[in-house]
């Protein structure tokens, strides 16, 4: 390497993440820049705004220091570096099944080498083939999907998640849980998504609420890193579903977190993918996936009665994960978004969480109406709502 593009947030830059870098790339001779100014939930104008000093600079080497949106803003950057001629855009929307690889993807790495080194621990944006970019005007998200995405090099180093705050301990940890989970019961799973997904729940499912309760204790906050990136690499094989569809959206519309989102849908999508709400009687012809939820259910120690009492447990125990953790179950709870504004919103919402790239590979196929009655519910739901 002969030039470093450090890609990071201004809160990274100006609380020193990026000096044991710099002072390393100093050390080692290798010139370097950083471009700080990435927004949460970045658009393709923030993207646009660093691919311009990276094609000013002319970096070999681009390094990726920060979460979910660094990672992102930092990947399209390096599409639009190394393929100015490209239309990202139209790649974002040309690319609306995951599954389905409807668009050649331009070969990257011919200039420039990738470093991901994330410092929350959530995303798995480290390990997987994934960039999400925001449309303000059209309040949506856009995944990317290409192998072509996948950094050269992933860094996990838990002191650099060892002063995040509690809240984001809790929204990113909710979201490695969300990706594990969906990427258990995805139509893409395989034996080998499965191994990583159900490892990546165990260990959340252990060390979450130590981590959130107390961040100096790095033996938490490791297990949390390793599972997030091992949550990562499941769904990267495996694909998502309808709750990141549906969490994309509400973070695209009303800025909710990510990881938040998708702890308050969690058990909502649970309920509707297995067809069993708090009212379910035993019966027979049950969802294949109920089994899969059933598993994980199992791999955590809640075994009940029959299946349908097994996935009701592991959802009550999804609420109460959450209200130790002391995160909103509604959106009601959230604050900051009128009632008008959210019901407003519902239709385009579940327009766009049908398209969204995440629910092509959700174990039941939504039809708009459920979409639209899961995000009417999600407005004032009650830990203990008997619709889930």
């Amino acid at each position: 390497a002969k030039k470093a593009f450090i890609v990071t947030d201004t809160f990274l830059y100006q609380n020193g993440y990026t000096k044991p870098i710099t002072d390393k790339l100093d050390e080692m001779g290798i010139a370097h820049t950083t471009f700080f100014n990435v927004q949460p939930d970045p658009t393709l104008g923030n993207a646009n705004e660093g691919a311009k000093q990276m094609a000013a600079f002319q970096p070999d080497t681009i390094i990726a220091l920060g979460g979910g949106s660094a990672m992102d803003a930092a990947k399209i950057m390096w599409v639009l570096y190394e393929h100015p001629e490209a239309d990202f855009m139209d790649m974002a929307m040309r690319f609306i099944d995951i599954r389905k690889r409807v668009y050649t993807f331009p070969k990257m790495g011919e200039k420039a080498y990738f470093i991901a080194i994330p410092t929350t621990s959530g995303t798995g944006s480290e390990v997987t083939e994934v960039a999400v970019i925001t449309d303000p005007e059209k309040k949506t998200k856009y995944p990317l999907v290409s192998e072509e995405l996948i950094a050269d090099v992933a860094i996990l180093d838990a002191e650099l998640v060892k002063t995040v705050p509690k809240k984001i301990t809790a929204d990113t940890g909710m979201d490695i849980i969300t990706h594990a989970i969906e990427a258990f019961v995805s139509t893409g799973n395989s034996e080998f998504s499965d191994a990583l997904a159900e490892r990546a729940i165990k260990l959340c499912c252990r060390y979450l609420c130590r981590s959130y309760l107390n961040p100096n204790d790095m033996e938490a906050r490791g297990k949390i890193h390793v599972a997030s990136c091992m949550a990562g690499m499941a769904f990267n094989e495996a694909g998502l579903g309808l709750n990141h569809g549906m969490a994309h959206q509400l973070g695209a519309r009303f800025h909710i977190p990510h990881g938040r989102a998708n702890a308050m849908l969690l058990p909502c999508i649970i309920s509707y993918n297995s067809d069993i709400t708090n009212m379910t009687i035993p019966h027979d012809n049950l969802p294949a996936c109920v089994k899969k939820y059933c598993e994980i259910a199992a791999s955590l120690g809640i075994v009940n009665f029959n299946e349908v009492s097994t996935v009701r447990s592991f959802m009550n125990y999804i609420k109460i994960l959450t209200r130790e953790m002391d995160m909103p179950c509604c959106i009601k709870d959230v604050g900051g978004i009128s009632k008008e504004d959210y019901f407003a919103a519902i239709d385009e919402m579940a327009d766009a969480a049908l398209k969204d790239a995440t629910t092509q590979t959700n174990p039941r196929v939504p039809a708009k109406e459920d979409v639209v009655a899961i995000y009417e519910a999600l407005w004032d739901l009650h830990r203990d709502d008997e619709r889930y």
